[in-house]
């Protein structure tokens, strides 16, 4: 099967690619630009396009289908002319399904915690050495790629993204997959230029789990009030199934697990990745893993890419690096690591780099989510906001919306590194949460603050 990529060096479009081309497939692809990691796994793979840019030409009938990745636009010249020659085109999540409509598909939804989810899922069957195929929005230990596809594998898990499939798909991704077995992790307001209101938002996950096949199950996070409407309102036919957040204890710095062999050390900590390992072991337990065994795998396993990421320890000191932006994500992170490390001192900095952060109407959000912090400095570049076409946001604002009368607020790259680099970490601990770079840090320079 002949496949063409436009946007191929997206960080999904690029996995996608390479899961093909590894399963047989012929790809091409193209792209204006493409960056690392992407290029140079695509190099590996023989898939670099020779020219950056868009070829129609490249573009005829001996091609069996288009993925259209969300980084193109609508008037792409290479996507105009598959319209005109009637070639089939798919989204992303559109191909995934078209890849997995005869495998158990298991979904994994929520305003936050899929990754970490998905990640100790395929942790848990990985180390039990249960091949299954899959989709994930992070680089996991032990795995070479983010999407996985064979011919054979009974079950496929997926990550499933409220955002939207393609520039000519304004649907959200997780309406696509129709799962067997899904989860619902919780609703939090996020993706504001996409979903203007909070019910709008909320109505996407009302037909994610209207989307689940007859018959198929919702495990869903009962402690989330919304998602417990939405699920408990569904009519749909399946069923469903409450989790609760784990028991566990915090003890010196290291969390234990209640089980019913007794206390279990884990990697991971905060009372948010409790909640996601409670879910995560109810979906290994409909995947033919039993507790027990999930016991056992859970125990090493450390974490999603960029996710409470440790970047740095001392003695007495240590920092982590996530990617929390959302409100909901920056207090369970900020709540987490406080909880963990009691008798130190958190200094918790945030980056507003999203579209969503920056929006004025939208920040009040943040109010109360970084009061768990003993100092909380706030970062973002007003030419961030010029890039985006943003109206100009105010250091006052961002004062106004967290409601924190010793909040630090730094605008200049410069002046928030000499700001870190000034401090004394002894007996403290560091939380980094962006999805950017605070305007150039480079993260492996902070390893070297600890003591």
């Amino acid at each position: 099967m002949n496949v063409h990529f436009i946007a191929i060096g997206g960080s999904a479009m690029h996995n996608l690619a390479i899961a093909l081309h590894n399963k047989g497939f012929q790809i091409t692809g193209s792209d204006d630009e493409i960056y690392e990691p992407s290029k140079s796994r695509l190099k590996q793979k023989g898939l670099l396009p020779e020219n950056f840019g868009w070829f129609p030409e490249k573009i005829n009938s001996d091609i069996d289908a288009i993925v259209l990745g969300m980084h193109a636009k609508a008037d792409n010249p290479e996507l105009l002319r598959a319209q005109e020659l009637g070639l089939k085109i798919y989204s992303y999540p559109e191909f995934l399904y078209e890849q997995s409509k005869h495998k158990t598909r298991v979904v994994i939804g929520g305003s936050h915690g899929k990754t970490t989810i998905t990640s100790m899922i395929l942790h848990v069957m990985h180390y039990h050495g249960i091949d299954v195929d899959y989709m994930v929005g992070a680089q996991l230990e032990g795995f070479d790629v983010m999407v996985k596809l064979t011919d054979d594998n009974d079950f496929i898990v997926l990550e499933g993204d409220e955002y939207l499939s393609s520039p000519i798909d304004r649907r959200p991704k997780f309406h696509l997959y129709q799962p067997n077995i899904a989860l619902l992790s919780g609703i939090a307001w996020d993706h504001i230029n996409v979903f203007p209101t909070y019910e709008n938002y909320v109505e996407q996950f009302e037909i994610f789990v209207d989307s689940i096949v007859n018959g198929g199950s919702i495990t869903y996070n009962e402690e989330d009030l919304e998602v417990k409407r939405v699920v408990e309102a569904s009519e749909n036919t399946i069923r469903k199934l409450p989790y609760h957040t784990a028991a566990y204890t915090v003890d010196n710095g290291e969390t234990l697990l209640e089980t019913p062999e007794g206390p279990l050390p884990i990697e991971v900590f905060g009372k948010h990745n409790l909640n996601n390992l409670a879910g995560a072991k109810w979906i290994c337990q409909h995947m033919g893993v039993d507790e027990d065994d999930f016991y056992e795998a859970i125990s090493s396993f450390k974490g999603a890419s960029k996710r409470l990421e440790k970047i740095g320890e001392g003695s007495n000191s240590i920092a982590f690096k996530d990617f929390a932006h959302a409100p909901s994500k920056v207090k369970a992170t900020t709540n987490a690591v406080k909880e963990q490390f009691p008798e130190r001192t958190v200094v918790a900095c945030l980056e507003l780099h999203t579209y969503s952060s920056l929006n004025a109407n939208f920040l009040k959000e943040y109010k109360g989510t970084l009061d768990a912090a003993d100092v909380a400095v706030v970062f973002y570049s007003p030419h961030a906001l010029e890039i985006k076409k943003m109206n100009a946001v105010s250091k006052e604002e961002i004062a106004d919306a967290f409601e924190r009368d010793d909040l630090i607020i730094y605008t200049n790259p410069d002046d928030f590194r000499a700001f870190l680099f000034s401090q004394s970490f002894e007996n403290k601990a560091l939380l980094l949460m962006s999805s950017g770079t605070y305007g150039g840090l480079d993260f492996g320079e902070v390893e070297g603050l600890m003591v």
